[in-house]
């Protein structure tokens, strides 16, 4: 994909900051985004104070007075969330690209140069930077290798859906994205995955690490609170979109793993146990239209054991088996492994397995790989097909070399 001719004042990326409450923070954010080796020329910096209390606004604009990248700074009421600022931001940029650069996390140096490096060699819509943790966990497994054009439905970059992402400008404003402002929870996941799926490719920049994403020390994180079934109006938002925009087969369900996964299960982990009953009924309840309306065969086999068993119980509205598998989970329980059937498959043995429930033997077989107690247990490979008519020819050769030998045995 060519790029567009660029205006002369058009910077290459507009670093969108939403700032809340986000000092002594703040200070090292922003020293980053001046580190930057492509140059103060290239870049601009859109902030977004949201209220802040903590002298954050007083920083951005000391800050912007002695800074030499372009910066414009917004001061607002608090809007309660995180979108709110960073459609501020989106509607004031002018770069060919936008980095949704959260106040509490930093750059590494050479981050923005090498994610516009990477799309504009690639012509990728959305470049993914290496992300570490600080202080906090961070997601490891799509970081393996450097990609120019990542495969969405094979790969793990389904399973980071943060806004800490470089997008192409032009994008967004082709397809009027923005963050959703009604969702408190999930809404970078929302308008990530949108970006992955109606997007001209997805890069990765795995060699260098551009993002570091920072724990606080007093957790007041930007965000990210707020009641349980906030984490429901996530999930159906984006298991509403993933089914607008990818066909029901098996490229659904493998993005569908994800808020099922991410989103959904966490509701329903040995934390339930100590829920009163209404907590559980009401999860309950919130749970069952999505699994009704998105749970297929072929998502359930591309989940572990104890993944798949909390979800058909959900489906099966059976409580009570659910609330055992948490024990058991709970307990630090390993499972026994058990091959059965014919063809004979490994099976986990979490509770009921074997029994006249509604969890038939197949919910409790091993379909990906799993730890079980330390060590990896894989799938039963499946054996090679071989058709009838390819049984008949191996069986029509043996016959014939059979009758040539045969004769040759009584030579004299």
């Amino acid at each position: 994909m060519a790029d567009m001719p660029q205006k002369s004042d058009e910077p290459d990326v507009s670093v969108i900051i939403g700032v809340y409450e986000a000092m002594p923070y703040l200070v090292r954010c922003l020293e980053s985004v001046e580190a930057q080796t492509i140059g103060a020329e290239r870049m601009e910096i859109v902030a977004v104070d949201d209220g802040s209390t903590d002298g954050s606004g007083e920083y951005l604009k000391e800050f912007a007075a002695r800074t030499a990248i372009p910066i414009r700074v917004v001061h607002q009421a608090n809007s309660g969330g995180p979108s709110g600022p960073r459609n501020v931001g989106l509607g004031m940029a002018r770069g060919r690209y936008v980095f949704f650069l959260d106040a509490d996390d930093y750059f590494g140096e050479e981050a923005l140069e090498r994610m516009v490096a990477m799309g504009d060699r690639a012509g990728t819509d959305v470049v993914l930077g290496k992300i570490v943790g600080v202080n906090r966990g961070a997601a490891k497994s799509m970081w393996k290798e450097t990609v120019e054009r990542a495969d969405l439905f094979n790969s793990n970059i389904k399973f980071t859906l943060s806004a800490q992402k470089l997008f192409r400008r032009d994008l967004l404003v082709r397809l009027g994205m923005s963050f959703d402002e009604k969702l408190r929870t999930g809404e970078d996941a929302l308008f990530t995955m949108e970006a992955y799926l109606r997007g001209n490719g997805i890069s990765v920049v795995a060699d260098y690490t551009c993002y570091y994403l920072v724990g606080r020390e007093d957790r007041n994180q930007m965000t990210k609170k707020g009641d349980y079934t906030r984490r429901f109006d996530s999930a159906r938002a984006l298991m509403g979109l993933i089914a607008d925009l990818v066909p029901a087969g098996p490229r659904r369900d493998a993005l569908m793993v994800r808020p099922f996964v991410i989103t959904l299960l966490p509701q329903f982990g040995p934390g339930l146990l100590k829920q009163k009953e209404a907590v559980r009924a009401r999860k309950m309840a919130l749970a069952a239209p999505l699994v009704e309306s998105y749970w297929t065969p072929g998502l359930a086999r591309r989940v572990k054991v104890h993944e798949r068993l909390r979800l058909m119980c959900i489906a099966e509205n059976r409580l009570d088996l659910l609330l055992d598998v948490l024990r058991f989970m709970k307990d630090g329980k390993e499972p026994a492994k058990i091959h059965r059937g014919n063809p004979s498959r490994l099976h986990l043995a979490y509770p009921h397995f074997g029994e006249r429930t509604p969890l038939p033997d197949s919910a409790y077989e091993v379909t990906v790989t799993e730890w079980v107690g330390g060590n990896r247990v894989e799938p039963t490979p499946p054996k090679p097909y071989v058709s009838f008519a390819r049984r008949v020819v191996r069986k029509l050769r043996r016959t014939a070399r059979s009758a040539f030998r045969a004769p040759r045995a009584h030579r004299v």
